[in-house]
């Protein structure tokens, strides 16, 4: 009897400890999970104020530039693409960053138009504006580096025995980097 009641009591401990382990495993997976799409909704506010104020900066720019209509047209067509993007809940997360790395090729010939004019360099508006641009690009920098970070521990944490087992048997799918595209890993060409 003393026999049975101790492999009852090893019995229940191996149990409550495997219990104890899926629950951890479970909310581990869970809370990064979460941590996924708060990463994406800072990039989110980010890129929505660099939307923001866009058309402000195409509107002083073309005040001095007007003839440069080509480089406002693309600035102005590339924000509204990442704004639509932006807009759809169906949009994949590879849709929206090849929106965003399309605005911010636009803005990086917008910038390298605008140099060829001293005027314009010299524009007060004009200045707080690119350092706006400039402060909100840098974040937006960090917050796409900490959602991969994020995402990647994720992703590690789905495929890694044992966790891999609580995340097929929930569900739990690999989240998707934000990659730059081909036309963004190319080097650009500036010419005046």
């Amino acid at each position: 009897m003393g026999v049975l009641l101790v492999v009852v009591v090893v019995i229940l401990a191996v149990a409550v400890g495997l219990v104890a382990w899926a629950v951890g495993a479970y909310n581990g997976l869970v809370q990064l999970r979460n941590r996924v799409g708060n990463g994406w909704a800072q990039i989110d506010v980010q890129l929505k104020q660099r939307a923001d104020l866009i058309p402000n900066l195409v509107e002083t720019v073309k005040g001095y530039a007007a003839h440069e209509s080509g480089v406002l047209t693309q600035v102005t067509a590339a924000r509204a693409g990442a704004v639509a993007a932006a807009a759809n809940p169906g949009a994949s997360l590879a849709e929206r960053a090849a929106a965003e790395n399309a605005l911010s090729h636009a803005l990086f010939n917008l910038q390298a138009t605008a140099e060829a004019y001293p005027q314009l360099q010299a524009n007060q508006n004009f200045m707080n504006l690119q350092n706006q641009l400039q402060g909100l690009e840098q974040k937006i920098a960090y917050a796409r580096q900490f959602y991969n970070d994020v995402v990647m521990k994720y992703n590690t944490r789905i495929e890694t025995v044992p966790s891999n087992i609580i995340a097929g048997m929930f569900h739990f799918t690999q989240a998707q980097y934000f990659m730059a595209d081909e036309a963004s890993r190319a080097v650009p060409q500036v010419r005046f």
